[in-house]
């Protein structure tokens, strides 16, 4: 069975910046373990007649139309600018 230790949840709550409980890291040890073993029974499988996909439906390409629009006026592009000048965002230097 893959199994995770309590140590492992702590590493990886510390790593995401969460504080957990006792409580919490028990039930989260549990739960990970179970993910673990449930993605462990893929390596059971054969799959050696199985091509490698990188995508699992037969689709390539799948573009939208590309459909002219019409564009914002001007003026409401620099409605919420903080400043302009002419037709240009204007701001402070770095």
């Amino acid at each position: 069975m893959a199994e995770i230790t309590a140590d492992e949840v702590r590493r990886v709550a510390r790593l995401a910046r969460l504080e957990l409980t006792d409580d919490e890291v028990a039930k989260f040890q549990e739960q990970l373990s179970a993910i673990l073993e449930a993605v462990s029974t893929v390596s059971e499988l054969d799959l050696s007649d199985v091509p490698p996909t990188a995508h699992p439906l037969e689709i390539q390409n799948a573009w939208a139309d590309d459909v002219p629009v019409p564009s914002l006026e001007r003026d409401d592009i620099f409605r919420n600018a903080p400043d302009r000048e002419d037709d240009l965002f204007k701001v402070p230097p770095a």
